[in-house]
């Protein structure tokens, strides 16, 4: 059996355009519809909510080559200690509820706080500091309004009292408002200087993420975006 030879950062795989994102939620909101979406283009609405997957894909967001590792949670019930991990692995956040669940929402409230209290700090935003880091509230189903238990202005008021924007979206119906979800952290890492000049740093591998099983996306259904298999996030990282 042969395995794949490791991928190597190339003059084509610019470091400076490269992040990691964590998708957050409860269980059943849509977390992998909305990343399959993103990537593929396609809605699926039928996964397994006790896997978790870390997604890589290459798209053009605002004229720039952008390459996106994405960590797509299970929403099962944790012990913190994991939940921090993966936290931590992330430059930036999509913490999903369902408008048909309000316990769904109560969740993304303490979830947007958990990461806040992770990962905020005076080392992001530069000499200025303490930034929060970008985080995006995203409704989704809202195309089932038969079913809402959380009207669109409960999440825009969590959304400005936590000063964070807020995407009410049915990944289902729109695969632009899929986009507009990870374009929008997209812009607030380059608002805080992510990509520029001497902000990539070597990362620490993490035992609890390399378990995590890595899943391939058809190129053929996503003309727009590049997607591979992504054997370990380490091999992303330069020598």
């Amino acid at each position: 059996m042969s395995f794949p030879r490791p991928l190597r950062r190339s003059a084509s795989l610019s470091p400076a355009r490269s992040l990691r994102l964590v998708v957050l939620g409860q269980g059943a909101v849509g977390k992998t519809a909305l990343t399959v979406r993103f990537i593929t283009r396609r809605f699926i609405g039928d996964y397994d909510p006790t896997l978790e997957m870390i997604y890589r894909h290459v798209a053009v967001m605002d004229g720039d080559t952008v390459h996106f590792e994405i960590l797509d949670t299970a929403g099962q019930e944790e012990d913190s200690l994991r939940l921090e991990e993966k936290i931590r692995w992330g430059d930036a956040f999509a913490v999903v509820y369902s408008v048909t669940d309000r316990c769904s929402f109560d969740e993304a409230v303490r979830l947007c706080f958990l990461v806040h209290h992770l990962h905020g700090g005076p080392k992001r935003g530069g000499a200025g500091g303490g930034e929060q880091p970008p985080i995006v509230i995203v409704a989704n189903k809202k195309d089932l309004q038969y079913d809402r238990m959380v009207p669109t202005a409960e999440g825009e008021g969590l959304a400005t009292a936590l000063k964070l924007p807020f995407h009410e979206i049915s990944t289902r119906d729109s695969y632009e408002e899929a986009v507009a979800v990870f374009g929008a952290l997209y812009r607030e890492l380059g608002r805080q200087g992510h990509f520029s000049p001497g902000s990539f740093k070597r990362r620490t591998p993490s035992k609890l993420l390399e378990k995590i099983p890595r899943m391939p996306a058809s190129s053929a259904a996503a003309p727009a975006g590049r997607s591979l298999s992504f054997n370990s996030f380490r091999d992303y990282i330069p020598e």
